[in-house]
Parts: structure tokens; C-alpha cells; sequence
């Protein structure tokens, strides 16, 4: 990724529905049009196709669904994102509201560094294909049902999974739906695919790191049964009973804008008061 450079240009997705989200965003417009930047905003989700043709950085405030609500865009026009979070936990929508109005001059000014998460391809048939920053997970289409999932890595039998369903994960939606299934924190510059059963009927419920390289391939075993695959949780791909599911690592990545002190493992510990065991006086 090249070196961040000035903010001429700036657009805002904005989540209505979230909590001082507006009043915020007209503080944040009044700062930036003060400094000569060109504005432009919407509160469409997700955002129309060339939203962001043109734009030097995207500013996203809301939650983490509204992030992953702008990631496509973002991918396409190579955009860096700056999250502003006024949702829960908000893993992607890094800043606060009040970092964000202290930091805005500076990173119009460059102050920012952009970094590069990696996506998922998932292709349901060979027309049918989206992009996936967190997570894909493939389930019985009826909830009451139990999924039979046979998984190959580059034509490699792994295993058959009998489960309510399974996450493949990329390093950045480990924070996500794959935690509270148990799954691992993966380190956001990995390159790593992870996937997780959920509800498992063994009793060897482990997780599987593949490599970024890999090509994984889910099939069917009851074909009968209608499968349906959830892509970040947003967006729902048909699935065809002949045609296997296809997982690999995306060409492309999406470009994100971080605080220049950013910490991932802060983050982590900060949103899930997390600590790694006992912290009191070593001897």
C-alpha cells in the first residue's frame, strides 16, 4: 500500500439509527468543508456502486455492520476506510467519536497508516461469487435441521462434519461469529484460513488453520437438504444441490485507515476484557 497522503476528498456512510451518529457527522462535515475538503455522504446500505469513485479516504460511522456494509466498494475503488464506531464492541470501526473530532485535522493532514485485510472468495457456482471480510458460514437452510458437510482442501478429504453449520473465517473475522463459536484469535496480518464447527456432534469440537494458499471445497452429503451460505452475515448466495461450495483467499484486500499508535492486541483486550491469566506481582 502506498504512503497515506492528504484527505481532499471525503465521504461519509452514516447509520442513522445509531446514537448521536447524525449529530456527530454534522460536527465532523463543518471540520472537514472548514479545511477545504470536498464532501460527499450517504446513509444508504449498502452504498451504491461508484459511491466512492474519486474519494481520497471513506469515513464510516456506525457499528461493524455498517463497516462490512461499505467493504465492497471500498475493495473495488481501493478506498481506505476510517471507522468511527457508535455501535457495541465495533473490532473494525476502530475510533471513538471523540478520537475521531481531536484526530480529524491531522489525518486530513496524512496522519493515518493504511493497512491491508484480506478477504475471502466464496463461489457458489461458476457465475455465482462474493467477497467475504470476516466470515462465510454454510447451514442448513431450515434452522430446525442438522447440516452434513463434506470438506476437501485442494482435493484433500479433511473430514465430514455433522453440525448446525461451519465458519470459515478470514485473520480479521476471528474477533467475530468464529469466537463465540470457540474458535481462535488469528493476528489480522496472518493470511491464514480458519474454519470452525458450530455445534459440532463429536466430541472433538477444534478448530482447522489452512494455509493462504488452499482452495477448500464443502459438499453436500445430504443433497436433499437445501444449504444456505451467510457471507458476513449481510448478504445470502444460492447454492445448487450438483454444485460443491468454493472457499479460497481473494486477490484483492481491502484497505483500512488506522490511528498511527494502533494496537491490535489493545483492541482485543480493550473490547473483550480480555487478559491472558493472572496479572499480580511476580517473584
Amino acid at each position: 500500500m502506498s504512503d497515506p497522503k492528504p484527505i481532499k476528498r471525503l465521504a461519509f456512510v452514516l447509520n442513522q439509527t445509531k446514537s448521536g451518529a447524525s449529530e456527530l457527522l454534522d460536527r465532523l462535515k463543518e471540520a472537514a468543508i472548514e479545511r477545504g475538503v470536498e464532501i460527499r455522504e450517504t446513509s444508504e446500505f449498502p452504498v451504491p456502486d461508484g459511491f466512492l469513485e474519486g474519494i481520497d479516504a471513506c469515513c464510516v460511522i456506525g457499528g461493524d455492520g455498517t463497516f462490512l456494509s461499505v467493504a465492497a466498494e471500498s475493495t473495488r475503488r481501493q478506498v481506505p476506510l476510517i471507522g468511527v464506531n457508535r455501535g457495541t464492541l465495533g473490532f473494525l470501526t476502530t475510533y471513538t467519536a471523540e478520537e475521531i473530532e481531536e484526530a480529524l485535522p491531522a489525518v486530513l493532514d496524512g496522519a493515518y497508516k493504511v493497512r491491508s485485510r484480506g478477504l475471502l472468495e466464496c463461489q457458489t457456482y461458476e457465475d455465482h461469487m462474493d467477497l467475504a471480510l470476516n466470515d462465510v458460514v454454510i447451514k442448513a437452510a431450515l434452522v430446525s435441521r442438522i447440516a452434513h458437510l463434506n470438506v476437501f482442501a485442494d482435493d484433500e478429504f479433511v473430514t465430514t462434519y455433522v453440525c448446525d453449520g461451519l465458519i470459515f473465517s478470514t485473520p480479521t473475522g476471528s474477533t467475530a461469529y468464529t469466537l463465540s463459536a470457540g474458535g481462535p484469535l488469528v493476528h489480522p496480518a496472518s493470511k491464514v484460513i480458519s474454519l470452525t464447527p458450530i455445534c459440532p456432534h463429536a466430541l472433538s469440537n477444534r478448530s482447522i488453520i489452512f494455509p493462504e494458499d488452499v482452495e477448500l471445497r464443502v459438499e453436500n452429503a445430504y443433497p436433499n437438504e437445501r444449504l444456505l451460505v451467510a457471507v458476513d452475515g449481510q448478504r445470502n448466495l444460492s447454492t445448487s444441490r450438483d454444485c460443491p461450495i468454493r472457499i479460497r483467499n481473494s486477490s484483492q484486500s481491502l484497505p483500512i485507515a488506522q490511528k498511527l499508535d494502533y494496537s491490535h492486541f489493545n483492541v482485543v483486550r480493550r473490547k473483550l476484557k480480555w487478559s491472558g491469566g493472572y496479572a499480580g506481582d511476580r517473584d
